[in-house]
Protein backbone atom coordinates (compact mmCIF):
# COMPACT_ATOMS: atom_id res chain seq x y z
CA UNK A 1 0.00 0.00 0.00
CA UNK A 2 2.84 2.39 0.75
CA UNK A 3 4.25 1.90 -2.72
CA UNK A 4 0.80 2.48 -4.19
CA UNK A 5 0.51 5.78 -2.29
CA UNK A 6 3.87 6.83 -3.71
CA UNK A 7 2.39 6.23 -7.15
CA UNK A 8 -0.31 8.88 -6.78
CA UNK A 9 -0.44 11.15 -9.79
CA UNK A 10 -0.64 14.94 -9.67
CA UNK A 11 -4.40 14.66 -9.84
CA UNK A 12 -4.47 12.22 -6.92
CA UNK A 13 -2.26 14.45 -4.79
CA UNK A 14 -4.48 17.41 -5.66
CA UNK A 15 -7.47 15.46 -4.38
CA UNK A 16 -5.66 14.83 -1.08
CA UNK A 17 -4.75 18.48 -0.83
CA UNK A 18 -8.32 19.49 -1.50
CA UNK A 19 -9.52 16.98 1.12
CA UNK A 20 -7.18 18.49 3.72
CA UNK A 21 -8.33 22.02 2.89
CA UNK A 22 -11.99 21.04 3.02
CA UNK A 23 -11.51 19.27 6.38
CA UNK A 24 -9.76 22.31 7.87
CA UNK A 25 -12.46 24.63 6.56
CA UNK A 26 -15.20 22.43 8.04
CA UNK A 27 -13.56 22.62 11.46
CA UNK A 28 -13.19 26.40 11.27
CA UNK A 29 -16.67 27.05 9.90
CA UNK A 30 -18.43 24.18 11.67
CA UNK A 31 -19.92 22.83 8.44
CA UNK A 32 -20.53 19.07 8.57
CA UNK A 33 -21.42 18.84 4.88
CA UNK A 34 -18.05 20.31 4.00
CA UNK A 35 -16.42 17.60 6.12
CA UNK A 36 -18.32 14.93 4.17
CA UNK A 37 -16.90 16.42 0.97
CA UNK A 38 -13.39 16.22 2.51
CA UNK A 39 -13.93 12.54 3.35
CA UNK A 40 -15.04 11.85 -0.21
CA UNK A 41 -12.04 13.69 -1.68
CA UNK A 42 -9.73 11.73 0.60
CA UNK A 43 -11.38 8.35 -0.07
CA UNK A 44 -11.13 8.52 -3.87
CA UNK A 45 -7.26 8.52 -4.10
CA UNK A 46 -7.08 5.88 -1.35
CA UNK A 47 -9.49 3.60 -3.19
CA UNK A 48 -7.61 4.19 -6.46
CA UNK A 49 -4.29 3.32 -4.78
CA UNK A 50 -5.79 0.14 -3.30
CA UNK A 51 -7.26 -0.79 -6.69
CA UNK A 52 -4.01 -0.27 -8.57
CA UNK A 53 -1.91 -1.86 -5.83
CA UNK A 54 -4.01 -5.00 -5.84
CA UNK A 55 -3.80 -5.36 -9.62
CA UNK A 56 -0.06 -4.87 -9.52
CA UNK A 57 0.64 -8.22 -7.94
CA UNK A 58 -1.78 -10.24 -10.06
CA UNK A 59 -0.22 -10.00 -13.51
CA UNK A 60 1.78 -12.62 -15.39
CA UNK A 61 3.89 -11.92 -18.43
CA UNK A 62 5.66 -14.05 -21.04
CA UNK A 63 7.76 -13.05 -24.04
CA UNK A 64 8.39 -14.96 -27.24
CA UNK A 65 11.04 -14.11 -29.85
CA UNK A 66 10.54 -15.38 -33.37
CA UNK A 67 13.23 -16.27 -34.25
CA UNK A 68 15.82 -16.20 -31.45
CA UNK A 69 18.73 -16.09 -33.92
CA UNK A 70 18.65 -13.72 -36.89
CA UNK A 71 21.30 -12.64 -39.42
CA UNK A 72 22.44 -9.05 -39.66
CA UNK A 73 19.88 -6.87 -41.42
CA UNK A 74 16.90 -9.12 -40.61
CA UNK A 75 13.96 -8.53 -38.31
CA UNK A 76 12.61 -10.50 -35.37
CA UNK A 77 9.09 -10.45 -33.98
CA UNK A 78 8.60 -10.04 -30.25
CA UNK A 79 5.26 -11.17 -28.82
CA UNK A 80 4.27 -10.11 -25.30
CA UNK A 81 1.47 -11.99 -23.57
CA UNK A 82 -0.06 -10.66 -20.37
CA UNK A 83 -2.57 -12.42 -18.15
CA UNK A 84 -4.64 -10.96 -15.35
CA UNK A 85 -4.62 -13.49 -12.52
CA UNK A 86 -6.87 -11.54 -10.16
CA UNK A 87 -10.63 -11.30 -9.88
CA UNK A 88 -10.56 -7.56 -10.47
CA UNK A 89 -10.26 -6.01 -13.92
CA UNK A 90 -7.23 -3.86 -14.68
CA UNK A 91 -7.19 -0.42 -16.13
CA UNK A 92 -5.49 0.65 -19.32
CA UNK A 93 -1.82 -0.35 -19.28
CA UNK A 94 1.16 1.23 -21.02
CA UNK A 95 3.81 -1.37 -21.91
CA UNK A 96 7.46 -0.48 -22.45
CA UNK A 97 10.03 -3.17 -23.29
CA UNK A 98 13.67 -2.29 -22.70
CA UNK A 99 15.90 -2.71 -25.73
CA UNK A 100 19.59 -2.04 -26.36
CA UNK A 101 20.40 0.89 -28.60
CA UNK A 102 21.50 -1.39 -31.46
CA UNK A 103 17.94 -2.77 -31.78
CA UNK A 104 16.24 0.61 -31.96
CA UNK A 105 14.12 2.70 -29.65
CA UNK A 106 12.04 1.24 -26.85
CA UNK A 107 8.58 0.22 -28.03
CA UNK A 108 5.61 1.67 -26.16
CA UNK A 109 2.34 -0.20 -26.51
CA UNK A 110 -1.10 0.43 -25.04
CA UNK A 111 -3.09 -2.53 -23.75
CA UNK A 112 -6.75 -2.07 -22.92
CA UNK A 113 -8.21 -3.29 -19.65
CA UNK A 114 -8.07 -6.98 -18.87
CA UNK A 115 -11.01 -8.67 -17.23
CA UNK A 116 -10.66 -11.27 -14.48
CA UNK A 117 -8.38 -14.10 -15.58
CA UNK A 118 -8.27 -12.64 -19.07
CA UNK A 119 -5.15 -12.58 -21.25
CA UNK A 120 -4.09 -10.57 -24.24
CA UNK A 121 -1.07 -10.32 -26.55
CA UNK A 122 0.72 -7.47 -28.27
CA UNK A 123 3.65 -7.65 -30.69
CA UNK A 124 6.36 -5.48 -32.19
CA UNK A 125 9.37 -6.03 -34.45
CA UNK A 126 13.04 -5.21 -34.03
CA UNK A 127 15.68 -4.87 -36.73
CA UNK A 128 19.24 -5.99 -36.05
CA UNK A 129 21.91 -4.08 -37.99
CA UNK A 130 24.92 -5.11 -35.88
CA UNK A 131 26.21 -8.48 -34.71
CA UNK A 132 25.98 -9.40 -31.06
CA UNK A 133 23.98 -11.00 -28.28
CA UNK A 134 21.33 -8.64 -26.97
CA UNK A 135 19.06 -8.76 -23.93
CA UNK A 136 15.41 -8.00 -24.71
CA UNK A 137 13.62 -6.78 -21.61
CA UNK A 138 12.74 -6.46 -18.85
CA UNK A 139 9.19 -5.33 -19.51
CA UNK A 140 7.80 -2.34 -17.64
CA UNK A 141 4.04 -1.87 -17.19
CA UNK A 142 2.34 1.29 -16.05
CA UNK A 143 -0.94 0.56 -14.28
CA UNK A 144 -3.53 3.26 -13.66
CA UNK A 145 -7.05 3.51 -12.33
CA UNK A 146 -10.00 4.72 -14.43
CA UNK A 147 -9.82 8.21 -12.89
CA UNK A 148 -6.06 8.65 -13.37
CA UNK A 149 -5.47 9.25 -9.65
CA UNK A 150 -2.77 6.58 -9.18
CA UNK A 151 -0.15 5.15 -11.46
CA UNK A 152 2.32 2.37 -10.70
CA UNK A 153 5.15 0.89 -12.74
CA UNK A 154 5.86 -2.81 -12.55
CA UNK A 155 8.99 -4.38 -14.03
CA UNK A 156 9.14 -8.07 -14.78
CA UNK A 157 12.63 -9.49 -14.14
CA UNK A 158 12.65 -11.93 -17.04
CA UNK A 159 14.69 -11.18 -20.18
CA UNK A 160 15.30 -13.02 -23.45
CA UNK A 161 18.39 -13.20 -25.65
CA UNK A 162 18.40 -12.25 -29.30
CA UNK A 163 21.51 -13.47 -31.13
CA UNK A 164 22.40 -11.51 -34.25
CA UNK A 165 24.70 -13.69 -36.35
CA UNK A 166 26.82 -12.60 -39.35
CA UNK A 167 25.21 -12.54 -42.76
CA UNK A 168 25.94 -15.86 -44.49
CA UNK A 169 25.98 -15.87 -48.29
CA UNK A 170 25.83 -19.00 -50.46
CA UNK A 171 29.06 -19.80 -52.32
CA UNK A 172 29.48 -21.60 -55.64
CA UNK A 173 30.89 -25.11 -55.67
CA UNK A 174 34.64 -24.99 -56.26
CA UNK A 175 37.12 -27.86 -56.09
CA UNK A 176 39.86 -26.97 -53.63
CA UNK A 177 43.23 -28.71 -53.62
CA UNK A 178 44.68 -30.12 -50.42
CA UNK A 179 41.40 -30.88 -48.71
CA UNK A 180 42.35 -34.36 -47.50
CA UNK A 181 44.47 -34.80 -44.39
CA UNK A 182 45.17 -37.66 -42.05
CA UNK A 183 47.34 -40.73 -41.68
CA UNK A 184 47.23 -44.27 -43.01
CA UNK A 185 48.22 -46.28 -46.05
CA UNK A 186 45.94 -44.70 -48.61
CA UNK A 187 46.04 -41.53 -50.62
CA UNK A 188 43.22 -39.08 -51.11
CA UNK A 189 42.40 -40.72 -54.42
CA UNK A 190 41.77 -44.03 -52.64
CA UNK A 191 39.47 -42.34 -50.20
CA UNK A 192 37.38 -40.77 -52.89
CA UNK A 193 37.12 -44.13 -54.65
CA UNK A 194 36.62 -46.59 -51.83
CA UNK A 195 35.58 -44.57 -48.77
CA UNK A 196 36.88 -44.77 -45.23
CA UNK A 197 36.47 -48.56 -44.92
CA UNK A 198 38.66 -49.23 -47.95
CA UNK A 199 39.30 -52.88 -48.71
CA UNK A 200 42.18 -52.10 -51.11
CA UNK A 201 45.28 -54.27 -50.78
CA UNK A 202 49.05 -53.87 -50.99
CA UNK A 203 52.03 -56.22 -50.98
CA UNK A 204 53.02 -57.93 -47.76
CA UNK A 205 55.71 -56.18 -45.72
CA UNK A 206 57.87 -57.71 -43.03
CA UNK A 207 56.11 -57.34 -39.70
CA UNK A 208 52.55 -57.11 -41.08
CA UNK A 209 49.90 -58.96 -39.14
CA UNK A 210 49.04 -62.21 -40.94
CA UNK A 211 45.41 -61.72 -39.98
CA UNK A 212 45.33 -58.89 -42.52
CA UNK A 213 46.22 -61.18 -45.43
CA UNK A 214 43.70 -60.87 -48.26
CA UNK A 215 43.66 -64.41 -49.66
CA UNK A 216 41.58 -63.67 -52.74
CA UNK A 217 44.01 -61.00 -53.93
CA UNK A 218 46.96 -63.23 -52.98
CA UNK A 219 45.61 -66.02 -55.20
CA UNK A 220 44.98 -63.66 -58.10
CA UNK A 221 48.32 -61.81 -57.95
CA UNK A 222 50.50 -64.74 -57.00
CA UNK A 223 52.18 -63.05 -54.02
CA UNK A 224 51.15 -62.34 -50.48
CA UNK A 225 48.79 -59.33 -50.28
CA UNK A 226 47.40 -57.68 -47.15
CA UNK A 227 44.54 -55.31 -46.52
CA UNK A 228 45.37 -51.67 -46.09
CA UNK A 229 44.94 -50.15 -42.66
CA UNK A 230 41.69 -48.40 -41.82
CA UNK A 231 41.97 -44.91 -43.22
CA UNK A 232 41.45 -41.87 -41.07
CA UNK A 233 41.75 -39.67 -44.17
CA UNK A 234 39.06 -37.03 -44.24
CA UNK A 235 38.37 -33.57 -45.55
CA UNK A 236 39.68 -31.07 -43.04
CA UNK A 237 39.73 -27.31 -43.21
CA UNK A 238 40.87 -24.58 -40.84
CA UNK A 239 39.24 -21.17 -41.21
CA UNK A 240 41.37 -18.37 -39.75
CA UNK A 241 40.00 -14.93 -38.88
CA UNK A 242 42.34 -11.97 -38.43
CA UNK A 243 41.11 -10.16 -35.30
CA UNK A 244 43.81 -7.48 -35.09
CA UNK A 245 42.21 -4.07 -34.70
CA UNK A 246 45.20 -2.39 -36.37
CA UNK A 247 44.62 -4.49 -39.49
CA UNK A 248 41.11 -3.23 -40.17
CA UNK A 249 39.57 0.08 -41.17
CA UNK A 250 36.12 1.61 -41.08
CA UNK A 251 33.43 1.73 -38.44
CA UNK A 252 30.10 0.08 -37.80
CA UNK A 253 28.48 -2.52 -40.04
CA UNK A 254 30.45 -1.25 -43.08
CA UNK A 255 33.89 -1.82 -41.48
CA UNK A 256 36.41 -4.19 -43.02
CA UNK A 257 36.30 -6.32 -39.88
CA UNK A 258 32.60 -6.94 -40.39
CA UNK A 259 33.32 -8.07 -43.96
CA UNK A 260 35.97 -10.45 -42.62
CA UNK A 261 33.62 -11.92 -40.00
CA UNK A 262 30.84 -12.44 -42.55
CA UNK A 263 33.35 -14.06 -44.93
CA UNK A 264 34.61 -16.44 -42.23
CA UNK A 265 31.02 -17.42 -41.40
CA UNK A 266 30.10 -17.99 -45.05
CA UNK A 267 33.24 -20.02 -45.77
CA UNK A 268 32.76 -22.16 -42.66
CA UNK A 269 29.13 -22.90 -43.53
CA UNK A 270 30.03 -23.69 -47.14
CA UNK A 271 32.82 -26.08 -46.17
CA UNK A 272 30.64 -27.88 -43.64
CA UNK A 273 27.94 -28.37 -46.26
CA UNK A 274 30.63 -29.79 -48.56
CA UNK A 275 31.52 -32.42 -45.94
CA UNK A 276 34.60 -30.87 -44.35
CA UNK A 277 35.58 -31.11 -40.72
CA UNK A 278 35.89 -27.41 -39.98
CA UNK A 279 38.03 -25.75 -37.34
CA UNK A 280 37.66 -22.03 -36.67
CA UNK A 281 40.62 -20.09 -35.27
CA UNK A 282 40.08 -16.46 -34.33
CA UNK A 283 42.64 -15.52 -31.75
CA UNK A 284 43.82 -17.29 -28.65
CA UNK A 285 40.32 -17.30 -27.13
CA UNK A 286 38.48 -18.89 -30.07
CA UNK A 287 39.52 -22.31 -31.35
CA UNK A 288 36.43 -24.30 -32.26
CA UNK A 289 35.87 -27.68 -33.86
CA UNK A 290 32.53 -27.74 -35.64
CA UNK A 291 32.13 -31.42 -36.40
CA UNK A 292 28.74 -32.42 -35.01
CA UNK A 293 25.22 -31.55 -36.09
CA UNK A 294 25.18 -28.34 -34.06
CA UNK A 295 28.46 -27.14 -35.53
CA UNK A 296 26.88 -24.34 -37.55
CA UNK A 297 25.12 -22.94 -34.51
CA UNK A 298 28.33 -23.11 -32.48
CA UNK A 299 30.36 -21.30 -35.14
CA UNK A 300 27.83 -18.59 -35.85
CA UNK A 301 27.15 -17.91 -32.17
CA UNK A 302 30.86 -17.36 -31.53
CA UNK A 303 31.22 -15.17 -34.62
CA UNK A 304 28.20 -13.15 -33.48
CA UNK A 305 30.17 -11.87 -30.48
CA UNK A 306 33.73 -11.72 -31.77
CA UNK A 307 35.39 -8.31 -31.64
CA UNK A 308 38.62 -6.88 -32.98
CA UNK A 309 41.38 -6.96 -30.38
CA UNK A 310 44.29 -4.54 -29.95
CA UNK A 311 46.28 -7.19 -28.04
CA UNK A 312 46.74 -9.59 -30.90
CA UNK A 313 49.43 -10.09 -33.55
CA UNK A 314 50.32 -12.36 -36.45
CA UNK A 315 52.78 -14.39 -34.37
CA UNK A 316 49.98 -15.33 -31.95
CA UNK A 317 47.73 -16.27 -34.84
CA UNK A 318 50.38 -18.51 -36.44
CA UNK A 319 51.10 -20.20 -33.11
CA UNK A 320 47.41 -20.88 -32.55
CA UNK A 321 46.97 -22.43 -36.00
CA UNK A 322 50.10 -24.56 -35.68
CA UNK A 323 49.19 -25.78 -32.20
CA UNK A 324 47.44 -28.68 -33.86
CA UNK A 325 49.03 -30.04 -37.03
CA UNK A 326 45.78 -30.85 -38.81
CA UNK A 327 47.16 -30.25 -42.28
CA UNK A 328 44.55 -30.21 -45.01
CA UNK A 329 43.18 -26.86 -46.12
CA UNK A 330 43.76 -23.50 -44.42
CA UNK A 331 41.66 -20.52 -45.49
CA UNK A 332 42.54 -17.24 -43.80
CA UNK A 333 40.64 -13.97 -43.97
CA UNK A 334 43.37 -11.41 -43.30
CA UNK A 335 43.36 -7.69 -42.82
CA UNK A 336 46.23 -5.37 -43.68
CA UNK A 337 49.59 -7.12 -43.26
CA UNK A 338 53.18 -6.07 -43.85
CA UNK A 339 55.70 -8.09 -45.91
CA UNK A 340 57.42 -9.12 -42.66
CA UNK A 341 54.12 -10.45 -41.28
CA UNK A 342 53.57 -12.30 -44.56
CA UNK A 343 56.86 -14.08 -43.97
CA UNK A 344 55.63 -15.19 -40.54
CA UNK A 345 52.59 -16.80 -42.13
CA UNK A 346 54.89 -19.16 -44.04
CA UNK A 347 55.11 -21.28 -40.88
CA UNK A 348 51.45 -22.29 -41.32
CA UNK A 349 52.46 -24.36 -44.35
CA UNK A 350 55.00 -26.31 -42.31
CA UNK A 351 52.64 -29.28 -41.94
CA UNK A 352 51.99 -29.54 -45.66
CA UNK A 353 48.74 -27.59 -45.63
CA UNK A 354 47.30 -25.89 -48.69
CA UNK A 355 46.87 -22.24 -47.71
CA UNK A 356 44.51 -19.71 -49.27
CA UNK A 357 44.36 -16.11 -48.08
CA UNK A 358 41.61 -13.57 -48.68
CA UNK A 359 43.74 -10.46 -48.23
CA UNK A 360 41.70 -7.35 -47.51
CA UNK A 361 42.96 -4.06 -48.90
CA UNK A 362 41.64 -2.15 -45.92
CA UNK A 363 42.84 1.19 -47.32
CA UNK A 364 39.90 1.01 -49.75
CA UNK A 365 37.58 1.25 -46.75
CA UNK A 366 38.90 4.80 -46.26
CA UNK A 367 38.62 7.90 -48.41
CA UNK A 368 42.34 8.53 -48.87
CA UNK A 369 43.94 11.28 -50.98
CA UNK A 370 45.44 10.17 -54.30
CA UNK A 371 49.03 10.30 -53.03
CA UNK A 372 48.29 8.20 -49.96
CA UNK A 373 46.18 5.83 -52.07
CA UNK A 374 49.13 5.02 -54.34
CA UNK A 375 51.37 4.37 -51.34
CA UNK A 376 48.77 2.05 -49.80
CA UNK A 377 48.37 0.15 -53.07
CA UNK A 378 52.12 -0.40 -53.35
CA UNK A 379 52.29 -1.71 -49.78
CA UNK A 380 49.34 -4.01 -50.42
CA UNK A 381 50.94 -5.38 -53.58
CA UNK A 382 54.23 -6.00 -51.76
CA UNK A 383 52.47 -7.85 -48.97
CA UNK A 384 50.48 -10.00 -51.41
CA UNK A 385 53.66 -10.83 -53.34
CA UNK A 386 55.51 -11.76 -50.15
CA UNK A 387 52.61 -13.97 -49.11
CA UNK A 388 52.56 -15.75 -52.47
CA UNK A 389 56.33 -16.21 -52.25
CA UNK A 390 55.81 -18.24 -49.06
CA UNK A 391 53.44 -20.60 -50.89
CA UNK A 392 50.07 -19.06 -50.14
CA UNK A 393 47.37 -18.61 -52.74
CA UNK A 394 46.20 -14.99 -52.47
CA UNK A 395 42.82 -13.48 -53.35
CA UNK A 396 42.81 -9.68 -53.02
CA UNK A 397 39.67 -8.09 -51.58
CA UNK A 398 38.69 -4.46 -52.09
CA UNK A 399 35.84 -2.50 -50.53
CA UNK A 400 32.52 -3.49 -52.08
CA UNK A 401 33.73 -6.90 -53.31
CA UNK A 402 31.35 -9.83 -52.97
CA UNK A 403 32.63 -13.07 -51.51
CA UNK A 404 30.54 -15.20 -53.88
CA UNK A 405 32.30 -13.53 -56.82
CA UNK A 406 35.77 -13.95 -55.31
CA UNK A 407 35.30 -17.54 -54.14
CA UNK A 408 36.06 -19.25 -57.52
CA UNK A 409 39.54 -17.69 -57.41
CA UNK A 410 40.32 -19.84 -54.38
CA UNK A 411 40.30 -22.96 -56.53
CA UNK A 412 42.22 -21.69 -59.55
CA UNK A 413 45.83 -22.56 -60.24
CA UNK A 414 48.39 -23.24 -57.56
CA UNK A 415 50.67 -21.20 -55.37
CA UNK A 416 53.63 -21.84 -57.68
CA UNK A 417 51.75 -20.65 -60.76
CA UNK A 418 50.53 -17.57 -58.95
CA UNK A 419 54.05 -16.78 -57.80
CA UNK A 420 55.52 -17.14 -61.27
CA UNK A 421 52.72 -15.07 -62.77
CA UNK A 422 53.36 -12.31 -60.25
CA UNK A 423 57.08 -12.38 -61.04
CA UNK A 424 56.37 -12.24 -64.76
CA UNK A 425 54.02 -9.30 -64.31
CA UNK A 426 56.59 -7.48 -62.20
CA UNK A 427 59.30 -8.10 -64.80
CA UNK A 428 57.08 -6.88 -67.64
CA UNK A 429 56.19 -3.76 -65.70
CA UNK A 430 59.87 -3.06 -65.01
CA UNK A 431 60.79 -3.63 -68.69
CA UNK A 432 58.09 -1.26 -69.96
CA UNK A 433 59.39 1.47 -67.69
Amino acid sequence: MREALRGLTTRGRAFLGAAGAAALASLVLGERDLFRVAVLLFALPMLAAAYVGRSRYKLACSRNLDPHRVPVGSTARVVLRLQNLSRLPTGTMLLEDRLPYALGSRPRLVLERLGPHQSSSVAYTVRADARGRYDVGPLSIRLTDPFGLCELTRSFPSTDNLVVIPQVVPLPTVRLAGEFAGSGDSRARSVSTHGEDDAATREYRHGDDLRRVHWRSTARVGELMVRREEQPWESRATVVLDMRSVAHRGEGPAASFEWAVAAAASISRHLREAGYRVRLVAGSQIDIDANDASGDVLLLDHLAEVKASPRFDIATLVEQVRRRGDGGLVIAVLGQISPAEAQMLAAVRGNGATCIAFLLDTSTWLNLPAQHRESAEREQAASALALMHTGWRVVSVAHGARLATLWPQAGRGSAGFAWRAALAETAMTGGMR
